[in-house]
Formats: C-alpha cells, sequence, structure tokens
C-alpha cells in the first residue's frame, strides 16, 4: 500500500491539466536547485582553505565543531521559511478505505526526499575526506559526518511538528533567529561562543560510535514525536477549519479616515495576515530590516571622503524601507484574484482597491521607517539617508513597480508557501527588477557627481515628495490601466492554476 500511495501521486501530478503549464516552471526550478546545490559542494570544497585563511595555525576540526550550532540554526531558519508540509494531500486521500498510518507515513516520507536533507553532507563531507580522516581516520570521519548529518535530519522531522503545531506562532522564530544574532555577535566580539554548547558532542563523535547512536536515538524520538501528531490530528473536519490567527481581524484605525479606500486598505491588511504566502512576505520584511548591518559597519562599503555614504547604501536605504511594497506590489492584482469580479461589480470596487492598496504600502513603509530609526547609531546620515530612501520609494518607485505589475497578471492560491513558489509571477516581475535597481540611481548619480552624496540624497527625497505631491495623477494612470483592461484580467485570473 505504501508503494501504491507513491504511485498514485505520482500519476496524479503527470495527469494533471497543468502539468504542462508548470513543466517549464519545474525545469527552471529543477537548474535553480543544481546552481545552488553545486554552489553547496563548491563551499565545501573551499571549507579548508576559508578556515586556513580565516584562523591559520589553529585546530580546524575544533574550530568547525565550534561553530557548528550556528549553522543548525540557520538550517532551522531556512527550513522554516522553504519546508512544506507534507498535509497538502490529506484532504484527498482520508476519505479512501486506506489505513491513515500508511497514508502519514507516506507523506513523511516524500517530505524527507528533498535537496534539503543533502545540504549538509555536501557541505561537510569534503571537508571529512581532507581533514578528518587525515587525522582520525576513516572511522573518526564517518561517525563525525554522520553525527553532522543525523542532526540535520532530526531538525528536519522537528520542523514538522513545530510548524504543524506552531503555524502562526512566531514566537519560537524569533527565539531561533535572536539566538542566532546574539551568539553570532557574541562570538564576533569575543564574549561567548555559543558553540560551545555542542562542540563536546561534535568532538567526542571524532574517536567514538556513542554521540552518533545517541543523534540515532534523537532522530527516531523526533520522528516518532511528528509521526504521531500527525496521526492524531489527521482528520477532515480539522483540515477544513479556518484557521485560528491572531489578530485576524484587527484593522488600523488611521485607514478608516480614508473612506472607501481605507476600508479596502484594512480588508487588504486582513488578507495579508490570514494567508500563508502573504504572511511570509510580511515575516520577511521584519527580518530584512536588518539587511543595513551587512552593509553600514563594513569597512569594505566606507566612503572615500569619510561620511559614511557609499553609492551602494542607496540600495540598502530603498530595500529597508521599501522591502515589503518592493515584493507585495510585484504581484499587485494577483492578491484578488479570487475575488476580482466582485471589485468589478462594484461602483468605484476598482479604484477604491487600488487606493486602498496604495495607502496600505506607504503605511507598512513608514513603520519600515520608523523601525530603522536605531542605525543613528552608526551616524546621522543614515536617517537622513532612510528618509529620502522612503520619499522616493512612496512618491516614485511604488508607481512604477505597480505599472509594470498590471502587466499580464496571473491568478495565484494565497494559501501556499512563498518560498519557491512561482504563481502569480511572469515575465514583468523578472523585468520590474530593472527600474527598482536603476531609478533610484538615475536620480542619485548626477547630483553625486556634480555636488556631493549628499546633494544626490536630497534630489532623491525631493522628487520622491513631488511623487508625492502628484500622487493623484500617478495613481490615476495605473487605475485606468485596470479599468481599460478589466476584462481581460478578469478573465486570466480564471484560468485553472
Amino acid at each position: 500500500m505504501f508503494f501504491t500511495l507513491i504511485r498514485l501521486q505520482f500519476l496524479k501530478s503527470i495527469r494533471s491539466t497543468s502539468f504542462a503549464k508548470s513543466m517549464l516552471t519545474n525545469v527552471l526550478m529543477g537548474f535553480l536547485v543544481l546552481v545552488l546545490l553545486s554552489y553547496v559542494v563548491g563551499l565545501g570544497v573551499l571549507l579548508k582553505a576559508i578556515l586556513n585563511m580565516a584562523a591559520p595555525g589553529e585546530d580546524h576540526i575544533a574550530l568547525l565543531n565550534s561553530f557548528l550550532i550556528y549553522f543548525f540554526l540557520a538550517e532551522f531558519l531556512y527550513r522554516y521559511f522553504i519546508q512544506k508540509l507534507p498535509v497538502i494531500e490529506l484532504e484527498s486521500l482520508l476519505h479512501l478505505p486506506i489505513g491513515k498510518r500508511k497514508i502519514i507515513q507516506m507523506l513523511l516520507f516524500r517530505s524527507f526526499v528533498s535537496p534539503l536533507s543533502i545540504i549538509a553532507i555536501l557541505l561537510y563531507l569534503p571537508f571529512a575526506i581532507e581533514e578528518v580522516s587525515g587525522k582520525y581516520g576513516v572511522m573518526g570521519a564517518i561517525t563525525w559526518i554522520s553525527a553532522i548529518t543525523l542532526t540535520s535530519w532530526t531538525i528536519h522531522w522537528f520542523m514538522l511538528w513545530f510548524k504543524q503545531k506552531f503555524e502562526d506562532s512566531l514566537i519560537g522564530l524569533f527565539v531561533i533567529f535572536l539566538a542566532l544574532v546574539l551568539g553570532a555577535g557574541s562570538s564576533y566580539m569575543g564574549w561567548f561562543n555559543l558553540g560551545e554548547l555542542m562542540k563536546p558532542v561534535f568532538d567526542y563523535s571524532l574517536t567514538s560510535p556513542f554521540p552518533l547512536i545517541g543523534m540515532v536515538v534523537v532522530m527516531v524520538v523526533a520522528y516518532v514525536l511528528c509521526y504521531r501528531f500527525y496521526v492524531s490530528n489527521a482528520y477532515l473536519e480539522d483540515l477544513s477549519e479556518e484557521e485560528d490567527v491572531r489578530f485576524v481581524n484587527q484593522s488600523i484605525g488611521i485607514f478608516s479616515r480614508f473612506g472607501l479606500a481605507g476600508e479596502l486598505a484594512n480588508l487588504e491588511w486582513k488578507l495579508i495576515i490570514r494567508h500563508k504566502k502573504s504572511r511570509t512576505y510580511l515575516m520577511l520584511a521584519g527580518f530584512f530590516l536588518l539587511y543595513g548591518l551587512i552593509f553600514y559597519r563594513n569597512p569594505a562599503y566606507a566612503a572615500d571622503e569619510g561620511s559614511g555614504i557609499n553609492w551602494i547604501f542607496i540600495f540598502v536605504g530603498i530595500f529597508i524601507t521599501g522591502i515589503f511594497m518592493l515584493q507585495y506590489a510585484q504581484l499587485f492584482l494577483s492578491w484578488n484574484s479570487g475575488n476580482f469580479d466582485f471589485f468589478l461589480s462594484k461602483k468605484q470596487g476598482v479604484e477604491s482597491l487600488i487606493r486602498g492598496k496604495y495607502l496600505l504600502f506607504m503605511g507598512v513603509s513608514f513603520v519600515c521607517l520608523l523601525a530603522s530609526v536605531p542605525y543613528t547609531f552608526f551616524g546621522w546620515q543614515f536617517l537622513l539617508l532612510h528618509i529620502c530612501c522612503f520619499f522616493f520609494n512612496v512618491g516614485i518607485l511604488m508607481h512604477l513597480i505597480i505599472y509594470f505589475s498590471l502587466w499580464k497578471p496571473k491568478p495565484m492560491d494565497l494559501n501556499k508557501g512563498a518560498m519557491f513558489n512561482y504563481e502569480g509571477v511572469g515575465a514583468a516581475q523578472f523585468l520590474m527588477i530593472l527600474p527598482m535597481f536603476l531609478a533610484p540611481y538615475a536620480v542619485y548619480v548626477p547630483f553625486w557627481l556634480l555636488i556631493n552624496e549628499y546633494a544626490g540624497l536630497l534630489a532623491l527625497g525631493v522628487f520622491g515628495l513631488l511623487g508625492l505631491l502628484a500622487f493623484k495623477p500617478l495613481s490615476q494612470i495605473n487605475i485606468n490601466r485596470v479599468l481599460a483592461n478589466r476584462y481581460e484580467i478578469s478573465s486570466s485570473f480564471r484560468q485553472e492554476l
């Protein structure tokens, strides 16, 4: 029965009406996965050389063991966003006269067959062959790489349980993220190395099989925990229940002052909170607020005159203050593909929908600006940078991105995850990368070259303010485009996904 279920899932995928439509996307995704895995292999091959440059003369095996915990914390984070839950097919299988345990076993097995399951092996196997085997022998290399791999697979089973049980709770995710940031910062400053907590386990695995046996036990416990949870909660009535998401019915009070457009902005906010894909974009916007930490204090990006404003900082400022708008607006109308006809049937419905989205983008971008104020600790010029970039985002760039996103919008399922999900994505989403990168520099560079970098920043802010003053005619351009193509857009949204 187990292999029969695997065969049925394969036949379902190739007989689907969307198989031919998504074949090109699947081929491109497969190629992208191969490229990413090749980068992992390359990093593994160069790992010894990297450690030689970073810590010459030290024991590289002990050094690597002391930092493995950060790899596993990072793995927890990327698995949270990328790893899919094996419950998509439950609703179509539970009503059949098949044992529920067989179905759960098949779904869990299928979730394990993933590129994520071999990343740890590809990354550390070259180092084990080249370095560990020469010092501790073949058996030491085998037990060491096996302990790392089993730890990674334990995270896989734990993540399946964690995401299903705490689907809408970000507390655990933020705790892991905070531990990763604080631990890495503490190690960098020389205060305390969080990796010392797990270092003895991997050190001991070099000379003894007992840590490996312990890892096997822990992984089996994680699998049993995951398996029992799915078996005890796999019921059709549970799958049909609506998600209980905190703050799902909360409105943003200030939007109510803008009439129907404000009410639709509140409706769009509720849509974001209720659905997985849009919530992921909102969460990523919070994480990417830390993007400036990579650049602002990096000596490689220090300005020649010592002013602290490098030309690359313009992109960073645009990214920090407008990350949610830059992501969410790319699929401007696709978010409403399921109920677009409703807005067509209402007087001023389309106009209010679009203006409501504008209000939401401005509001979230303003919150991102406020959240970026602590960067002033690095220098007052970063506050000026973020303010000017914020005005350019909401005054100019927002209109450009929405203009490109209205070229042949596609339908999409909001309940699917955001990672490696290309529903709603077309050629326009790739083309709009150009204005996102080039438009700010088209304004900044001439003033920077003719006067100085502060003149370029002020030019960005002034152009953004002029765009805000001309908000009504600029937004009307995009509204007219939607109205002119509303029936074609409505027809495309009725296509099968």
